[in-house]
Protein backbone atom coordinates (compact mmCIF):
# COMPACT_ATOMS: atom_id res chain seq x y z
CA UNK A 1 0.00 0.00 0.00
CA UNK A 2 1.68 3.30 -1.14
CA UNK A 3 1.03 6.52 1.23
CA UNK A 4 1.25 8.66 -1.51
CA UNK A 5 -1.97 10.21 -3.36
CA UNK A 6 -1.04 11.35 -6.74
CA UNK A 7 -1.91 15.01 -7.87
CA UNK A 8 -2.04 16.84 -10.60
CA UNK A 9 1.39 18.60 -11.86
CA UNK A 10 2.41 21.77 -9.99
CA UNK A 11 0.41 20.56 -6.95
CA UNK A 12 -3.01 21.37 -8.44
CA UNK A 13 -6.14 18.89 -7.55
CA UNK A 14 -8.07 19.75 -10.43
CA UNK A 15 -8.45 19.25 -14.23
CA UNK A 16 -10.32 20.68 -17.29
CA UNK A 17 -10.11 19.16 -20.29
CA UNK A 18 -12.59 19.86 -23.45
CA UNK A 19 -13.39 17.13 -26.59
CA UNK A 20 -14.78 17.94 -29.63
CA UNK A 21 -15.30 15.72 -32.91
CA UNK A 22 -16.19 15.61 -36.55
CA UNK A 23 -13.36 18.47 -37.89
CA UNK A 24 -16.12 21.45 -39.14
CA UNK A 25 -15.22 24.31 -39.84
CA UNK A 26 -16.98 25.53 -36.62
CA UNK A 27 -13.93 24.48 -34.96
CA UNK A 28 -12.16 27.77 -36.01
CA UNK A 29 -14.41 29.89 -33.88
CA UNK A 30 -14.43 27.44 -31.07
CA UNK A 31 -10.19 27.59 -30.79
CA UNK A 32 -10.46 31.50 -31.44
CA UNK A 33 -12.38 31.06 -27.90
CA UNK A 34 -9.98 28.75 -26.35
CA UNK A 35 -7.04 30.26 -27.33
CA UNK A 36 -8.86 33.60 -26.06
CA UNK A 37 -8.90 31.81 -22.83
CA UNK A 38 -5.75 29.61 -22.47
CA UNK A 39 -7.95 26.33 -22.87
CA UNK A 40 -6.97 23.02 -24.24
CA UNK A 41 -8.78 20.80 -25.67
CA UNK A 42 -8.80 17.33 -28.25
CA UNK A 43 -9.94 17.29 -31.74
CA UNK A 44 -11.64 14.22 -32.32
CA UNK A 45 -11.17 13.85 -36.54
CA UNK A 46 -12.27 11.81 -39.74
CA UNK A 47 -9.33 11.47 -41.76
CA UNK A 48 -11.82 10.10 -44.60
CA UNK A 49 -14.09 13.23 -44.32
CA UNK A 50 -11.40 16.22 -44.53
CA UNK A 51 -12.83 17.09 -48.10
CA UNK A 52 -13.87 20.60 -47.80
CA UNK A 53 -17.19 19.39 -48.45
CA UNK A 54 -20.65 20.57 -46.87
CA UNK A 55 -21.95 17.76 -44.96
CA UNK A 56 -25.09 17.14 -42.77
CA UNK A 57 -24.12 19.62 -40.26
CA UNK A 58 -22.02 22.03 -41.26
CA UNK A 59 -18.39 21.89 -43.67
CA UNK A 60 -16.02 19.53 -43.11
CA UNK A 61 -12.57 21.09 -43.11
CA UNK A 62 -10.17 20.51 -45.79
CA UNK A 63 -6.87 18.41 -45.52
CA UNK A 64 -4.56 21.84 -45.32
CA UNK A 65 -7.45 23.62 -43.05
CA UNK A 66 -6.84 20.76 -40.45
CA UNK A 67 -3.03 20.92 -40.42
CA UNK A 68 -3.18 24.81 -39.82
CA UNK A 69 -6.01 24.92 -37.49
CA UNK A 70 -5.09 21.93 -35.14
CA UNK A 71 -1.34 22.51 -35.19
CA UNK A 72 -0.85 24.44 -32.13
CA UNK A 73 0.56 22.10 -29.36
CA UNK A 74 -2.12 23.18 -26.74
CA UNK A 75 -4.61 21.13 -28.82
CA UNK A 76 -4.62 17.52 -29.72
CA UNK A 77 -5.63 15.26 -32.57
CA UNK A 78 -7.43 12.00 -31.77
CA UNK A 79 -9.12 9.62 -34.03
CA UNK A 80 -12.44 9.43 -35.00
CA UNK A 81 -12.09 6.29 -37.05
CA UNK A 82 -11.90 7.26 -40.89
CA UNK A 83 -15.90 7.21 -41.99
CA UNK A 84 -17.83 7.13 -38.79
CA UNK A 85 -19.68 4.46 -38.68
CA UNK A 86 -21.36 2.82 -36.04
CA UNK A 87 -17.89 0.44 -34.85
CA UNK A 88 -20.40 -1.99 -33.03
CA UNK A 89 -22.38 -2.80 -36.35
CA UNK A 90 -19.05 -3.61 -37.84
CA UNK A 91 -17.53 -6.82 -38.51
CA UNK A 92 -14.34 -6.49 -36.18
CA UNK A 93 -12.17 -6.36 -39.31
CA UNK A 94 -14.17 -3.51 -40.67
CA UNK A 95 -13.91 -2.00 -37.74
CA UNK A 96 -10.27 -2.33 -37.08
CA UNK A 97 -9.64 -1.13 -40.58
CA UNK A 98 -11.86 2.34 -39.55
CA UNK A 99 -9.26 2.98 -36.78
CA UNK A 100 -6.01 1.91 -38.05
CA UNK A 101 -6.85 3.15 -41.17
CA UNK A 102 -7.69 6.68 -39.75
CA UNK A 103 -4.82 6.27 -37.15
CA UNK A 104 -2.70 6.24 -40.31
CA UNK A 105 -4.08 9.50 -41.70
CA UNK A 106 -3.95 11.56 -38.89
CA UNK A 107 -0.56 11.17 -38.25
CA UNK A 108 0.50 11.22 -41.77
CA UNK A 109 -1.19 14.69 -41.71
CA UNK A 110 0.39 16.13 -37.83
CA UNK A 111 3.14 13.96 -38.19
CA UNK A 112 2.42 12.99 -34.70
CA UNK A 113 1.35 9.54 -32.32
CA UNK A 114 -2.41 9.16 -32.59
CA UNK A 115 -3.25 7.17 -29.63
CA UNK A 116 -7.04 8.67 -28.50
CA UNK A 117 -9.96 8.58 -30.04
CA UNK A 118 -13.49 9.14 -29.45
CA UNK A 119 -16.35 6.68 -30.53
CA UNK A 120 -18.50 7.66 -33.30
CA UNK A 121 -21.90 8.33 -31.81
CA UNK A 122 -20.64 7.62 -28.85
CA UNK A 123 -21.49 3.58 -29.13
CA UNK A 124 -18.97 0.90 -28.73
CA UNK A 125 -18.99 -2.87 -27.67
CA UNK A 126 -17.18 -5.59 -25.66
CA UNK A 127 -15.63 -6.57 -29.51
CA UNK A 128 -14.59 -2.94 -30.24
CA UNK A 129 -12.76 -2.47 -26.94
CA UNK A 130 -11.00 -5.65 -28.26
CA UNK A 131 -10.41 -4.04 -31.69
CA UNK A 132 -9.36 -0.44 -30.13
CA UNK A 133 -6.50 -2.51 -28.21
CA UNK A 134 -5.34 -3.98 -31.17
CA UNK A 135 -5.14 -0.96 -33.03
CA UNK A 136 -2.98 1.24 -30.52
CA UNK A 137 -5.90 2.88 -28.91
CA UNK A 138 -5.14 3.99 -25.67
CA UNK A 139 -8.30 5.98 -24.45
CA UNK A 140 -11.46 6.54 -25.92
CA UNK A 141 -14.10 9.09 -25.14
CA UNK A 142 -17.89 7.91 -24.88
CA UNK A 143 -21.14 10.41 -24.95
CA UNK A 144 -22.25 9.09 -21.44
CA UNK A 145 -22.31 12.32 -18.96
CA UNK A 146 -21.21 11.04 -14.76
CA UNK A 147 -22.19 14.79 -13.94
CA UNK A 148 -19.39 14.26 -11.58
CA UNK A 149 -15.30 14.93 -11.83
CA UNK A 150 -14.17 11.05 -11.25
CA UNK A 151 -10.76 9.84 -13.01
CA UNK A 152 -11.82 7.11 -15.50
CA UNK A 153 -11.45 3.86 -14.29
CA UNK A 154 -11.17 2.12 -18.09
CA UNK A 155 -9.67 4.25 -20.61
CA UNK A 156 -11.59 2.70 -23.21
CA UNK A 157 -14.77 3.57 -21.80
CA UNK A 158 -13.63 7.49 -20.74
CA UNK A 159 -17.11 9.14 -19.40
CA UNK A 160 -17.32 13.06 -19.52
CA UNK A 161 -18.36 14.89 -16.98
CA UNK A 162 -21.09 16.50 -19.57
CA UNK A 163 -21.54 18.03 -23.11
CA UNK A 164 -21.83 21.66 -22.73
CA UNK A 165 -26.09 21.87 -23.51
CA UNK A 166 -25.87 20.09 -20.28
CA UNK A 167 -28.30 22.34 -18.12
CA UNK A 168 -26.03 21.36 -15.07
CA UNK A 169 -22.84 22.91 -16.87
CA UNK A 170 -22.84 25.83 -14.76
CA UNK A 171 -23.34 24.56 -11.39
CA UNK A 172 -20.80 21.91 -12.50
CA UNK A 173 -18.51 24.98 -12.83
CA UNK A 174 -19.13 26.67 -9.54
CA UNK A 175 -18.98 23.64 -7.83
CA UNK A 176 -15.53 22.51 -9.41
CA UNK A 177 -14.38 25.95 -8.72
CA UNK A 178 -15.28 26.90 -5.65
CA UNK A 179 -14.87 23.33 -3.96
CA UNK A 180 -12.05 20.75 -3.68
CA UNK A 181 -11.83 16.91 -3.80
CA UNK A 182 -11.53 15.40 -0.44
CA UNK A 183 -8.39 14.30 1.70
CA UNK A 184 -9.34 10.65 0.37
CA UNK A 185 -10.88 11.54 -2.75
CA UNK A 186 -8.54 11.96 -6.30
CA UNK A 187 -7.87 14.78 -7.85
CA UNK A 188 -10.57 16.20 -9.78
CA UNK A 189 -10.95 16.32 -13.41
CA UNK A 190 -13.90 17.97 -15.04
CA UNK A 191 -14.53 17.37 -18.95
CA UNK A 192 -16.77 18.92 -21.28
CA UNK A 193 -17.34 17.32 -24.84
CA UNK A 194 -19.84 18.40 -27.82
CA UNK A 195 -19.44 19.67 -31.88
CA UNK A 196 -18.82 22.66 -32.53
CA UNK A 197 -21.52 22.97 -35.30
CA UNK A 198 -23.67 22.67 -32.26
CA UNK A 199 -23.58 26.16 -31.26
CA UNK A 200 -24.55 27.75 -34.91
CA UNK A 201 -27.52 25.68 -34.70
CA UNK A 202 -28.85 26.41 -31.58
CA UNK A 203 -27.60 30.47 -31.73
CA UNK A 204 -25.52 29.69 -28.52
CA UNK A 205 -22.09 30.73 -29.11
CA UNK A 206 -22.32 33.51 -26.07
CA UNK A 207 -22.67 30.10 -24.12
CA UNK A 208 -19.71 29.11 -25.11
CA UNK A 209 -18.13 32.06 -24.33
CA UNK A 210 -19.48 32.56 -20.71
CA UNK A 211 -18.12 28.96 -19.84
CA UNK A 212 -14.80 29.12 -21.00
CA UNK A 213 -14.48 32.48 -19.36
CA UNK A 214 -15.61 31.20 -16.00
CA UNK A 215 -13.78 28.48 -15.97
CA UNK A 216 -10.23 30.20 -17.29
CA UNK A 217 -7.52 31.65 -15.46
CA UNK A 218 -7.86 29.61 -12.06
CA UNK A 219 -4.36 29.06 -10.49
CA UNK A 220 -5.35 25.80 -9.15
CA UNK A 221 -6.63 24.16 -12.16
CA UNK A 222 -4.48 22.36 -14.61
CA UNK A 223 -5.49 22.84 -18.12
CA UNK A 224 -5.02 19.42 -20.22
CA UNK A 225 -5.35 17.66 -23.64
CA UNK A 226 -7.03 13.93 -22.69
CA UNK A 227 -3.66 12.84 -24.34
CA UNK A 228 -1.91 15.02 -21.59
CA UNK A 229 -4.41 13.57 -18.82
CA UNK A 230 -4.09 9.76 -19.72
CA UNK A 231 -0.53 10.03 -20.10
CA UNK A 232 0.01 11.58 -16.32
CA UNK A 233 -2.20 9.17 -14.87
CA UNK A 234 -0.62 6.13 -16.54
CA UNK A 235 2.85 7.91 -15.19
CA UNK A 236 2.03 7.61 -12.14
CA UNK A 237 0.54 3.93 -12.07
CA UNK A 238 4.00 2.98 -12.97
CA UNK A 239 5.48 4.36 -9.47
CA UNK A 240 7.66 2.07 -7.62
CA UNK A 241 7.07 1.81 -3.90
CA UNK A 242 8.68 -0.52 -0.78
CA UNK A 243 6.87 -2.91 0.82
CA UNK A 244 5.99 -0.70 3.96
CA UNK A 245 4.96 1.79 0.95
CA UNK A 246 6.89 4.38 2.26
CA UNK A 247 9.80 4.77 -0.53
CA UNK A 248 8.70 5.76 -3.96
CA UNK A 249 10.46 5.61 -7.30
CA UNK A 250 9.48 7.65 -10.40
CA UNK A 251 10.92 4.89 -12.85
CA UNK A 252 9.32 7.22 -15.89
CA UNK A 253 10.34 10.51 -17.83
CA UNK A 254 7.58 12.38 -16.52
CA UNK A 255 7.68 14.24 -13.00
CA UNK A 256 5.02 13.24 -10.62
CA UNK A 257 3.60 15.30 -7.97
CA UNK A 258 2.33 13.50 -4.90
CA UNK A 259 0.46 14.18 -1.51
CA UNK A 260 1.61 12.61 1.53
CA UNK A 261 -0.18 11.24 4.88
CA UNK A 262 -0.10 14.83 5.98
CA UNK A 263 -1.46 16.59 2.79
CA UNK A 264 1.89 18.13 2.16
CA UNK A 265 2.66 18.43 -1.92
CA UNK A 266 5.69 17.18 -3.63
CA UNK A 267 7.41 16.31 -6.89
CA UNK A 268 9.44 13.26 -7.97
CA UNK A 269 11.76 13.71 -10.90
CA UNK A 270 12.39 10.91 -13.21
CA UNK A 271 14.15 8.74 -11.82
CA UNK A 272 14.50 9.89 -8.70
CA UNK A 273 13.93 8.02 -5.36
CA UNK A 274 12.14 9.73 -2.45
CA UNK A 275 11.24 9.13 1.05
CA UNK A 276 8.89 11.34 3.15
Amino acid sequence: MSYYKMIFPDGKVKALTFSYDDGVDADIRLIEIFKKNGLKGTFNLNGGLLTGEQGKNARKLSEDEAKELYADPDFEVACHTYTHPFLEKCDPAVALREIVTDRLKLESLFGCEVHGMAYPFGTYSNTVLDVCRMAGIYYSRSVKSTLNFDLPTEWLTWHPTCHHINSEIFNLADKFLNEKPGAKENPWLFYVWGHSYEFNQRNDWDRMEQICEKVSGHDDVWYATNMEIYRYCRAFKRLQYSADGEIVHNPTSTEIWLCDRRGNAFSIAPGETVKR
